[in-house]
């Protein structure tokens, strides 16, 4: 499993660049990760001065194990190339790029970043929210060994395609199928889109479910509520920690013993499956560590 795979990535929490309380605040949430937002939480007036406020916030390495990224405002913008060049002297974990469809979008910002001299650590995370980005959702994630993540832009999507948004989002399907076949083949870390009603806690776990059943990371959020339930939702189970243990064990000991079959719990157990266990208890350890 790659770093950027390896990292927890349970819940990453949107925060205003403009709200110095919120800025503040976050520097106590127990999300895995923050994105400083410059693109849709702030208005036009107030860019520049978001743009100064959140460049501080992510060079102050006040953010603990936080993993800190900023979100610019979308190529083609009159804030983008001002913001990704103070996001690359300020050096957060990422810089998260909006409205990302193409290879050539990703390698405009990389050769943007380096320009400005944006340090090694400082990864792309690119949000992809087209119906293009879902078709070319491979090439993108392959575009850059500095882009680790791809992030849905769900409510973009739903807008492009007219979809409604309903429980179980079935009008979106493909495109987070697609999405998460691209990011996996490309061995790249995929995050699940934001749910918008705040106050329902229960659709919105059953939305993180359905994100980690198909395979997401995480999930990004839109407020400090949802921290807790998604943390929990996307974080390996003592049950499941427990049964990886033992697949392993049990593995290891045909191994040893030189026995070609291996079943745990009267179910066969193959390479696939210890590797799978493998990447939970890895997971287990690095939420463990913080």
């Amino acid at each position: 499993m790659s770093d950027a795979t390896l990292r927890p990535r349970r819940s990453v929490l949107y925060m205003p660049g403009a709200n110095e309380r919120a800025l503040e605040k976050a520097k106590s949430l127990p999300a895995d990760a923050l994105i400083l937002d410059l693109e849709d939480a702030v208005a036009p007036d107030a860019k520049a001065e978001a743009r100064e406020r959140v460049a501080a916030a992510a060079a102050s390495k006040e953010y603990g194990h936080r993993e800190l990224t900023i979100r610019v405002n979308g190529p083609g913008t009159a804030w983008h190339a001002d913001d990704l060049r103070a996001a690359a002297e300020a050096g957060p974990d990422a810089v998260v790029v909006p409205k990302v469809d193409s290879v050539a979008t990703v390698r405009e910002v990389e050769r943007a970043l380096e320009a400005a001299g944006a340090p090694d650590h400082t990864a792309i995370w690119a949000m992809v929210e087209t119906p293009r980005a879902m078709l070319d959702a491979r090439a993108v994630a392959a575009a850059s060994e500095r882009l680790t993540v791809l992030v849905m832009g769900t409510n973009d999507l739903a807008k492009e395609l007219h979809a409604e948004h309903v429980p179980g989002r079935a009008p979106l399907l493909t495109g987070l199928s697609l999405a998460l076949l691209g990011a996996r083949d490309a061995g790249k870390a995929i995050l699940d889109g934001v749910y918008n009603d705040v106050k329902d806690l229960a659709g919105f776990e059953a939305e993180c479910v359905q994100a980690r059943q198909f395979g997401f990371d995480g999930k990004t959020l839109i407020h400090p509520g949802q921290v807790a339930p998604c943390n929990e939702v996307f974080a390996p189970s003592d049950a499941q920690i427990a049964h990886a243990r033992k697949v392993i064990d049990a593995f290891e000991l045909a191994t040893r013993e030189g026995r070609g079959v291996v079943t745990v719990d009267g179910r066969m157990i193959e390479n696939l499956h210890v590797e799978d266990a493998r990447r939970i208890l890895a997971l287990a350890e690095a939420i463990a560590g913080r």
